[in-house]
């Protein structure tokens, strides 16, 4: 078994069972892709077992903490039933759920959706790679389920060294899936789109959002980067008079139209816009145009916290906008997917919008993601997702 030795005080976050080792942090040691090593301190003490990544900054992902587990088939077994397990805990009005969320669950680099009868995977780190034939059957077995997709064709891919990987691992078919969703139908296609195809990690915010909008009867409300229209047809639902969906995707403006479509809406009541959301904005503010609701769930501006700061002056400016839109009594849903803006700081960066645009909101709610991607205390990095609910004074 090979063995990382970390430099002097670099054993902290370890101790603290937090799974990522930098590579500013190893003494000596290394390892082949995917390859699990023994970490131990500078002292020899032991410390963790984890997968090594030759070409990344986060040079291994901590499998283990026990000394005493070996790390094969049956440990993966094991950690894919209780990642499962622990999805009963929660009421998930869905057919459509993750099962598998990457650290939080013990799995580094390893993240599964169910949509339906079908998995969907992304295997995003060298460990995760390494293990990925016992992961699929592992799956296969505890779900019973025959088909299993891969959609690992993520950016991250490309800093581990490991080239995009699409395709059936297991069965075949269309990739076409309808999801029920609470009340609506929502449909995607697993071999394209963001993530794995779609979001379900907004589920209990498109819910949140039907609830308002039948609470308060909304009836213009505009749904910004509204990629499938998730939050559009959650607005129908509601009984939203009309909703206009902006989204520079014209696949994503097609099949948010279907979802429309789908679900039995009039497309009268919806105003499908092929555009630039920022300059959109722009647009309705020279026009005079207001919105009782907005949604703005934009996408990843700072993937890290090297990227925060122009990513914030991103967000200011498009809540700045879209609070200047907002009606009196208006509500803003409002989002950050970035896991280098915290949610301290994206309170910040919508405050001082709200100063720019000259107005002050009740903040109504505080919005994460669904249960069914979790952030464990040990791993803090996983509220990725994080969500207001403005209400305009």
């Amino acid at each position: 078994m090979k063995t990382l030795r970390l430099r002097e005080g670099k054993e902290k976050s370890l101790l603290r069972r937090h799974p990522w080792i930098f590579d500013g942090a190893i003494a000596k040691g290394s390892g082949d892709a995917g390859e699990t090593v023994r970490v131990e301190g500078h002292d020899g003490r032991f410390l963790g077992w984890a997968a090594f990544s030759p070409e990344s900054k986060i040079r291994a992902r901590v499998w283990s903490f026990d000394e005493a587990q070996r790390i094969d088939d049956a440990f993966f077994a094991a950690r894919i039933k209780s990642a499962i397990a622990a999805r009963q805990l929660f009421d998930i009005q869905s057919d459509g759920m993750r099962l598998v969320h990457g650290e939080s669950d013990g799995l580094p680099g390893l993240v599964v959706d169910r949509y339906g009868d079908t998995l969907v995977a992304q295997f995003s780190s060298c460990g995760a790679e390494r293990w990925k034939d016992v992961i699929v059957k592992a799956m296969l077995a505890e779900t019973g389920l025959k088909r299993l997709y891969e959609r690992s064709d993520a950016s991250v891919r490309s800093l581990e060294g490991l080239p995009e990987a699409t395709g059936w691992l297991a069965g075949s078919g269309s990739t076409a899936i309808t999801l029920t969703e609470h009340d609506w139908k929502l449909s995607l296609d697993i071999a394209e789109g963001h993530k794995t195809g779609f979001y379900l990690d907004q589920r209990d915010s498109r819910y949140k959002f039907a609830q308002y909008t039948k609470r308060r009867q909304f009836q213009r409300v505009l749904n910004c980067y509204c990629y499938t229209g998730g939050f559009t047809v959650a607005a129908l639902a509601g009984g939203a008079a009309h909703v206009t969906s902006i989204d520079s995707s014209g696949p994503a403006i097609e099949r948010a139209a279907a979802n429309v479509a789908l679900n039995g809406f009039d497309a009268s009541r919806t105003t499908m816009m092929d555009a630039d959301v920022n300059a959109s904005l722009r647009q309705f503010i020279a026009e005079g145009q207001t919105f009782d609701a907005i949604v703005l769930d934009p996408p990843k501006f700072a993937p890290t916290a090297a990227h925060a700061d122009r990513a914030a002056r991103a967000y200011k400016d498009i809540n700045r906008l879209a609070l200047t839109l907002l009606e009196p009594g208006g509500v803003l849903f409002t989002y950050s997917c970035s896991g280098g803006i915290s949610a301290d700081l994206f309170h910040k960066i919508v405050a001082s919008a709200g100063i720019d645009a000259q107005m002050d909101a009740f903040i109504s709610e505080r919005m994460g993601g669904a249960p069914d991607h979790p952030m464990t205390v040990t791993f803090p990095e996983g509220e990725y997702l994080k969500g207001l609910v403005l209400v305009r004074k």
